[in-house]
């Protein structure tokens, strides 16, 4: 969003171990460090590393008119570099998940907490991809104006279709789980009831499982006879052939179950939608309250096998026909961003020296 609305990004930040740098559509990069999945106190050793060398390392750069910092470990990075260049530079805090530390009742909770409010300080702006996030957490760090940028995906990638719309019936439910794979219970819940169906139901991965968070993620599903892992793919170009295989994009996360992972808005619910596959999403969550103001998709009150087969394992030709034609009449933008909308965001963060700033908005 920013290249396309014409910014000139010059980005720094840690690569995580075992994944390739991205090809970034920026002028410079840095990488400031390698971090590892749940090794909390390495990445803490890393900022503090970082913390040491970033003036060193970015300070001879041309001062930018601005520094998105985002998530919480940048912070204190940003800070840095704003004293080094003469602290008038504004700081964007952007916060796309709330780390479980910082959810913490103990003292370990409290000293993040502290932290992230003593480090926003210097923040002109919060950047947020979720309502809830601020409600239920960001609304705590004081009177920072916030920018509402959802996760949406470029208008300009080709559009999907889902199945139930075009190719001859066959009977088969195809459930597709895509991006982040990090959640223990849903790989459980499909594998049981998929099972339950006797190949009814067919479930494909695709993506980049954490696979710190299973015993033996490809060992588990190569076990399951209705379960398939395709690998990685590319976003957003492999979007629309990834969703345009499945009727279904499974919505659901328990990663940190009534906290982050209730009050988020994933990138897979704009990604399947936008493709057209019918949202599954859990009670009680910003997601399922984003899928129910729309009229679209299944919500589900838990993920227990009988419950599944209740809601998605009986669906027929004509009830997925109904449900996907729902997604489909859509508006676009409710699901993806145009060029316009990135000219507003860099337009937005270009004024952030402007005295007046409104306490929250929408993008």
């Amino acid at each position: 969003m920013l290249k396309t609305g014409g910014a000139e990004i010059v980005a720094a930040g840690f690569r995580r171990s075992g994944v390739a740098m991205p090809d970034l559509p920026v002028t410079h990069a840095v990488q400031l460090g390698e971090t590892f999945d749940a090794r909390f106190a390495q990445r803490i050793m890393a900022v503090v590393s970082a913390a040491m060398s970033i003036v060193r390392r970015l300070g001879h750069l041309p001062p930018p008119d601005v520094i998105i910092a985002r998530n919480l470990e940048m912070l204190p990075l940003a800070g840095r570099l704003q004293a080094h260049w003469g602290g008038t530079i504004p700081i964007v805090y952007e916060c796309l998940d709330i780390h479980r530390l910082l959810l913490r009742t103990d003292l370990i909770g409290q000293a993040m907490r502290g932290a992230e409010r003593r480090w926003a300080q210097p923040a002109s702006l919060l950047m947020t991809s979720s309502p809830a996030f601020i409600s239920n957490h960001l609304g705590g760090l004081g009177p920072l104006p916030a920018l509402l940028v959802e996760n949406k995906v470029p208008h300009s990638t080709e559009r999907g279709s889902n199945p139930a719309l075009g190719l001859p019936d066959t009977g088969v439910i195809k459930i597709g789980w895509f991006g982040a794979l990090r959640c223990r219970r849903s790989l459980d819940a499909l594998a049981t009831f998929s099972r339950a169906m006797s190949g009814r139901v067919q479930v494909i991965l695709r993506g980049r499982p954490a696979l710190s968070e299973f015993e033996d993620f490809h060992g588990f599903v190569d076990a399951e006879p209705y379960l398939r892992f395709d690998g990685e793919y590319r976003n957003p170009d492999d979007l629309a052939s990834i969703y345009s295989d499945v009727h279904l994009a499974w919505a659901i996360d328990f990663f940190e179950a009534g906290k982050n992972s209730q009050w988020l808005l994933p990138n897979r619910i704009y990604e399947g939608s936008f493709h057209g596959a019918i949202p599954v999403t859990l009670a009680g969550t910003e997601t399922s309250a984003f899928t129910q103001r729309l009229g679209i998709g299944i919500t589900v009150p838990d993920i227990e096998a009988g419950t599944l087969a209740a809601a998605l394992g009986e669906l027929d030709a004509t009830r997925l026909q109904a449900l996907a034609s729902a997604v489909l009449e859509q508006d676009p933008a409710n699901f993806s961003f145009h060029d316009a909308d990135c000219r507003q965001l860099v337009e937005r963060l270009q004024q952030l020296g402007s005295s007046s700033q409104p306490e929250q908005e929408a993008a």
